[in-house]
């Protein structure tokens, strides 16, 4: 961390301070810098697109650097990532939790060509799949959910610890204070031995 007390924005170049950073691709950005390059919408962990350091919403970078040509238009009869649930196609349950004790390779992912390995299930995480949390990359669906209850996370909103990730609600139940006065709920007093 330089000095000054926190990261340069990827945007303004200004220092982010930890309570209004935002983490993508390895940069740091302030929430109100976090934007489209072209549209200016605000954007979360699905809904950016990283492009050269220059991050996007997905409707732009699909724009600006996806496919053209006949057949890759607009509306009706165009690519859909649709995945046939109204039809009745089941796909498989994400794989049961498993810890890692590999540190992501990403650097070495980068200089040999490979893509970022998913801390949870140690498969390939490419761009279209991708979100940051904790730093490493996860698979949005299956792998980006909480340690404990497995629910669903955003890099905002995570909370980590020893390369997990873990909801802000399990977190605190689980390495959160202990005794008198932090107990769950308003006003709630706990006594743990």
């Amino acid at each position: 961390m330089p000095l000054g007390g926190g990261n340069k924005c990827g945007r303004c170049q200004k220092t982010v301070y930890f309570a209004e950073e935002v983490l993508c691709d390895g940069q740091s950005f302030h929430r109100s810098c976090f934007v489209c390059m072209v549209c200016n919408k605000n954007l979360d962990s699905t809904t950016v697109a990283v492009h050269m350091d220059e991050v996007y919403c997905k409707a732009c970078y699909g724009k600006k650097y996806g496919p053209k040509g006949y057949g890759y238009g607009q509306g009706a009869g165009t690519l859909s990532t649709d995945k046939g649930e109204s039809l009745g196609i089941t796909h498989e349950e994400p794989a049961p939790h498993r810890p890692t004790s590999n540190p992501n390779p990403s650097k070495l992912a980068q200089k040999f060509g490979g893509a970022d390995k998913c801390p949870r299930c140690g498969k390939s995480v490419y761009a279209a799949e991708k979100v940051i949390g904790a730093g490493s990359s996860w698979h949005k669906s299956g792998c980006f959910t909480c340690a404990t209850c497995k629910k669903s996370l955003e890099s905002t909103t995570l909370a980590d610890k020893e390369g997990e990730i873990y909801c802000k609600a399990c977190y605190g139940k689980n390495f959160g204070p202990k005794g008198f006065g932090y107990g769950l709920g308003a006003g709630a007093l706990a006594h743990t031995q």
